[in-house]
């Protein structure tokens, strides 16, 4: 059952059911009344029995018979000994003793321990804040063909042709329109200076663009042996991942690009993330694996090893994120067959949680000024969800698309994320709000990967 059906359900279920008390209102003011239970452990029973019968003849007897003071003091004393200086005979409680404060109260103290401030909770939009049009995208979940550029600029592939949205000036310009025996474009990656732009194709080739000049820089060959359907940029080395289960680091600045090969998949790698230290690599493939791999252990002069081989998951892993604030942990998402976003440990190789989604993970972005996490799904509800680390309770569920949402990526400032399903529809949403530092640090300036050369061959 698609969005809407779900939506009007709920509404004529909010129609027949609204807010009603409970409870039988009560007839008059005397029904429905709870009995009171005394406490009978502070009753005294003999005592009252004595009262009752007795304690007349003696009060009858005391007033007859003259007593001197010095009798009446003893007889209170006397009384006070043997327990028998009564003020309330059916007593339903005893009276609390007065607390004795043994220490005097430091008021100074109290001045340091202010209650916190609640931090109250951010508005999250439930719907998209723009939405664009998004003809002949390839509905093919093992692609990646969305990514936002640190300069501001959304690159979408759209069948044949690249497509650059200036998110500043709302402005569309087209980069590229492959050949037919080439294309379709099956992959896309910025690289960190925001100007160069990596294009897999389905002949296996790499097309490397400058988008300013909207020129071709160069053409990387003989990488792979089919299309090449995922890209991730660590600085000047582009690794690609193809459908032949191969991933290959190319060196952007020489002529012999290929520098190292990581083989360990046996599938199609659908999913490649570097570590924000550039340390690490996390690769995922339709082959239901995650595999780590490390710079620090590489070699040029044979296939590296992997240095983790997750192989907990039960369908295809495309989602990939790497956590901002915390290093070496890694959150990977499975696809129709598994449903669950789960949390690894990479310098141990331990799964530290798994959370069942209840549908297919197609993406995942963490927020960039929370610790909260995006994820991004396809039947039966097609919806974005937002997620708080570490609970993992579900802070909102966005809902607009009607097909799987299988591409996500987010804005440099990390408010916005922009969505892309195969409805064709490309929504973005402001699901991470607004930084709470009102002035930002200026951005560091990010290394440019061709500034080492003065033509790329």
């Amino acid at each position: 059952m698609d969005a809407g059906m779900n939506t009007s359900t709920h509404l004529k279920a909010q129609a027949r059911c609204p807010l009603q008390e409970h409870f039988l209102p009560r007839k008059n003011s005397k029904e429905n009344l709870d009995r009171f239970i005394p406490n009978r452990s502070a009753m005294d029973f003999d005592y009252a029995h004595y009262a009752l019968t007795e304690g007349n003849k003696g009060k009858d007897q005391a007033a007859a018979t003259v007593s001197s003071p010095s009798r009446e003091a003893y007889r209170k004393q006397l009384a006070e000994t043997m327990n028998l200086n009564h003020t309330r005979i059916l007593a339903f409680r005893n009276k609390p003793q007065a607390p004795v404060e043994l220490l005097p109260t430091d008021h100074s103290a109290s001045l340091h321990h202010q209650p916190k401030l609640v931090k109250p909770r951010r508005y999250i939009p439930q719907t998209s804040e723009r939405t664009l049009d998004a003809p002949d995208i390839v509905d093919d979940f093992y692609l990646n063909l969305l990514d936002w550029g640190s300069a501001n600029v959304l690159a979408i592939a759209l069948g044949h042709t690249v497509y650059l949205w200036d998110a500043s000036s709302g402005s569309t310009s087209e980069l590229v329109t492959i050949d037919e025996e080439k294309g379709p474009v099956t992959s896309i990656n910025w690289a960190p200076d925001g100007r160069h732009v990596a294009v897999g194709l389905n002949n296996s080739e790499v097309q490397l663009w400058d988008s300013g000049s909207n020129r071709q820089l160069r053409t990387l060959k003989g990488c792979h042996q089919s299309r090449v359907g995922s890209l991730a940029w660590n600085n000047h080395i582009l690794t690609t991942g193809g459908m032949d289960g191969q991933i290959v680091n190319n060196d952007v600045r020489i002529r012999s690009h290929v520098v190292e090969t990581y083989r360990g998949h046996t599938q199609e790698v659908c999913g490649l993330k570097w570590s924000g230290s550039g340390q690490q690599l996390a690769s995922g493939g339709n082959d239901n694996v995650v595999h780590i791999w490390d710079r620090s252990v590489a070699s040029s002069n044979s296939t590296t090893q992997w240095l983790h081989r997750l192989e907990e998951h039960t369908s295809a892993v495309k989602a990939l994120a790497w956590c901002p604030f915390q290093a070496n942990l890694l959150a990977t998402g499975g696809g129709g067959g598994d449903r669950t976003i789960k949390f690894w440990n990479t310098h141990t190789g331990a799964c530290l949680n798994s959370v069942d989604t209840g549908s297919q993970v197609c993406s995942l972005l963490w927020s960039k000024n929370e610790r909260e996490l995006l994820s991004s799904h396809g039947f039966t509800q097609n919806q974005l969800t937002l997620w708080k680390y570490p609970s993992m309770v579900k802070m909102a569920e966005l809902t607009g698309h009607t097909s799987r949402v299988l591409y996500m990526a987010q804005s440099p400032d990390g408010c916005t994320v922009a969505s892309a399903a195969g409805d064709e529809t490309l929504r973005f949403w402001n699901v991470f709000g607004v930084p709470e530092t009102a002035k930002k640090a200026a951005p560091k300036a990010a290394h440019e990967p061709f500034s080492h050369v003065n033509r790329i061959r």
